[in-house]
């Protein structure tokens, strides 16, 4: 089945599902998921199990099953479990026959809904209607409201409650399960095998409609349930509301006592209270996030489809990592790659600076585990792990993908020779500064964590005394395919911005806070002479530069005499489709086909190239790209924008913005590893596709500018921007471009729209 076609909108702010797809059970339970950033709730159906792919992963409750070296957010138990027998027999989307079908996602306010009419093997039918979502309200709560209606006469039983069989992917992560009941509430309170972290879920119900003929409890096998019976007659309704809560002692100091009063707190508000605040908070979110696309459906869905699943994944209600599945389940461990600061951050930058700032005081927070890793590998400074959770320690193994042709692990070196991951967290940090001008954050956080990374990159890189230069060797860039490589191009143009950017933090706060200033040089253990070693290694450091003749920059030191050939002809080269492309004999190795363009990546971070090389660039790595990563779309989208190669930015924008809700990628599995679920950075790359490459936004010295490119299909494009201490409005069609100046801002700021600078004053727009 064609899923794209499977999916209908009445209102551009939901995704409808009208038939069931059993071979889609992984990618529509990531796209029709709930979440609020502490907890992600698969969007499965409520009478299913683990081998559905059932999940709630909760973060911050990093644990390592026995025998397992993956240390991973846990899938806690489903607390939404409910079944319905009719005569003996389950209503279940596998068995009987079901009609009116319908599953929806309401992206507005973060709302999972299910109808079908059923009619079981037996002959008998019902009607059943659900609603659920993960409040933004109160983070720790799952709510429910569960209807049926009978069709004709019979026995009906239903159990609900919570479901301790989880789909873990790499082993159980929880040494005991007690379960208790009180005060008609049933919970069980679990603790981790590795940390002993202490999970709580409580659930209680409130009926409505016939009532039971029996009620009872069920424990067995993990699960402790209610269990109902009732005799209907045909029209007689049944219903009921659901409210789970669940808490863990990495967050709270009591959970047992604080998730058995939510539940009582939340079942004394009701349903449509506890929906109603939900709603709230998500309005908050949108006047600020939602992007408006006029004259094309199926675009405008898909933008709103990606930030939603963006900003579900984030935590926001503490200093947390996205992880790059987010919370749609156990891949990468819920842990933060150089994805984060490079496409999730941008859009909280610029919409949200509140969550932009938790997410970078998060860097900040795990500074020390990040000078663990430079310690424990040679170094000093701080080199940020490849995969981060909770303490900024490595969680990524040295053996991640397995030889499908041997059966032998593959030793991958993503966590040591990937250093790009350190300047990244610079870029983020910068990033976050230059949307904000939060001058405290970069004082009292900011300023030692670009000086440890200084410090890093000091003791990293090597000086070739005959060439009287820096380089940076033994390497693995944001191309994966290729490791080992010297003069990685991203990854020494991303040094020298991070020299820069910690000298310019010396310097200023050497003028404006000497005190601040001698006071961060004593924790980072440095003396004044290192802000020379940094400028030094920013002035001298090898750059690829363009060609003379051809303006192409060399990915790395040799590339341009590995084997020129194409991705789809190295792909007939595969003994077995499963193979792993890369390091070290893969079929990519000695090729120039990359898993990713470094170059192209470069270009879209990174300003100060001519137009000319831009095309060039993206003319020559476009072909040789297998985008082997979901993150390899939207950049391309980027850099085909400011190429102004605009048929092939919309290609690429479709094709970032469907990986998941098309399941466009079709790569549940590489190298022998699962690897479904929520591509949280492709999402994130969607937001900065349409505001920088179509809207054509960047920030400048002054202020801002827009080039916008409209694709060929939209009528308009509009959206909201925070940029240094400025709400303002953009509204592009057509014809015009137009900068509103919100009556609320305190200054004014200079807007250059196609090449021509306007100071804007607060409460006035300008137009071009």
């Amino acid at each position: 089945m064609d899923l794209k076609n499977n999916l209908r909108t009445s209102t551009e702010w939901e995704i409808i599902e009208n038939t069931f797809d059993p071979d889609q059970l992984i990618t529509t339970g990531s796209n029709f998921m709930i979440g609020n950033g502490y907890m992600g709730y698969r969007g499965t159906f409520e009478e299913w199990k683990a081998k559905e792919y059932v999940a709630c992963i909760v973060t911050d409750t990093w644990d390592k099953a026995p025998g397992s070296r993956w240390s991973e957010l846990c899938n806690v138990p489903n607390g939404l479990f409910t079944q319905l027998f009719v005569d003996g027999e389950m209503v279940s989307a596998f068995a009987g026959e079901t009609t009116d079908y319908y599953r929806a996602l309401d992206l507005r306010h973060g709302i999972n809904q299910r109808s079908i009419s059923w009619r079981s093997p037996g002959g008998k039918s019902i009607q059943l209607d659900v609603e659920k979502f993960a409040s933004k309200a109160n983070h720790h709560l799952l709510v429910m409201r569960y209807g049926f209606t009978a069709l004709q006469n019979g026995e009906y039983r239903l159990i609900t409650g919570i479901d301790g069989e989880m789909w873990s992917i790499n082993g159980e992560h929880f040494r005991s399960y007690t379960s208790f009941e009180e005060d008609g509430m049933l919970g069980l309170s679990l603790h981790t095998s590795e940390n002993s972290t202490h999970i709580v879920i409580t659930e209680g119900i409130t009926l409505s409609g016939k009532a039971p003929d029996t009620v009872g409890v069920l424990k067995e096998n993990k699960r402790c349930l209610h269990e109902l019976t009732f005799s209907l007659k045909e029209g007689e309704k049944v219903s009921f509301q659901k409210v789970v809560s669940i808490t863990h002692s990495n967050e709270v100091d009591h959970p047992l006592a604080l998730s058995k009063q939510e539940v009582i707190s939340g079942l004394a508000q009701g349903y449509e209270r506890l929906k109603e605040e939900h709603q709230k908070k998500w309005k908050d979110f949108w006047e600020r996030s939602d992007i408006r696309i006029k004259g094309n459906v199926e675009a405008q869905v898909l933008a709103r489809f990606n930030i939603y699943q963006a900003y579900i994944a984030t935590p926001v209600h503490d200093n947390l990592p996205i992880g790059a599945r987010g919370l749609s389940c156990q891949v990468y461990q819920g842990a933060a790659f150089w994805d984060q600061e490079t496409f999730n951050l941008p859009m909280y930058c610029y919409t949200h600076p509140d969550i932009a700032k938790n997410l970078v005081t998060y860097r900040h927070e795990t500074l020390a585990g990040a000078k663990r890793k430079a310690k424990r590998l040679g170094y000093y400074g701080a080199f940020y792990a490849w995969t981060s959770g909770k303490t900024g320690d490595e969680l990524f193994p040295d053996y991640f993908f397995t030889d499908v042709l041997t059966g032998r692990k593959i030793r991958n070196h993503f966590n040591c020779w990937q250093i790009h991951i350190s300047p990244d967290v610079v870029y983020g940090i910068w990033l976050y500064y230059e949307a904000s001008l939060d001058w405290d954050f970069m004082r009292d956080h900011g300023a030692e964590v670009l000086f440890e990374v200084a410090q890093f990159l000091v003791s990293r890189v090597h000086f070739k005394k005959d060439k009287n230069r820096f380089e940076l060797i033994r390497l693995l860039g944001p191309d994966e395919y290729h490791e080992n490589v010297d003069n990685n191009a991203y990854t020494n143009y991303l040094t020298q911005f991070a020299m820069e950017k910690a000298c310019w933090v010396f310097d200023t706060l050497k003028e404006q806070d000497p005190e601040k200033l001698v006071r961060i040089m004593h924790t980072v253990g440095i003396q004044d002479e290192a802000r020379d070693h940094w400028n030094e290694i920013a002035q001298d450091i090898y750059l690829p530069k363009p060609d003379e003749h051809t303006k192409v920059m060399e990915q790395f030191d040799g590339y341009f005499q590995l084997e020129d050939i194409a991705p789809g002809e190295l792909r007939k080269r595969l003994i077995d489709p499963g193979e792993y492309w890369g390091w070290p004999n893969g079929i990519a190795v000695n090729t120039q086909v990359l898993k990713q363009a470094d170059v192209v990546q470069l270009l879209a971070l990174l300003d100060g190239f001519s137009n000319e090389v831009l095309t060039a660039n993206y003319e020559y790595y476009e072909p040789r790209t297998e985008h082997g990563s979901s993150l390899s779309p939207s950049v391309h989208a980027l850099v085909a924008c400011k190429a102004q190669h605009y048929e092939e930015a919309y290609r690429y924008f479709m094709e970032s913005s469907t990986i998941d809700l098309y399941n466009a990628s079709k790569k549940v599995m590489s190298g022998g590893s699962f690897l479904g679920g929520i591509h949280t950075a492709a999402a994130g790359g969607v937001w900065r596709i349409l505001v920088e490459g179509f809207g054509g936004f960047k920030v400048t010295r002054e202020g801002v500018a827009f080039s916008p490119a409209l694709p060929k299909t939209w009528e308009g494009l509009s959206f909201t921007l925070m940029v240094k201490q400025c709400l303002l409005e953009i509204s592009i069609t057509k014809n015009n471009i137009t900068v509103s100046s919100d009556p609320s801002n305190e200054k004014g700021i200079t807007v250059t729209l196609k090449g021509k600078p306007a100071f804007l004053e607060p409460g006035k727009r300008v137009t071009a």
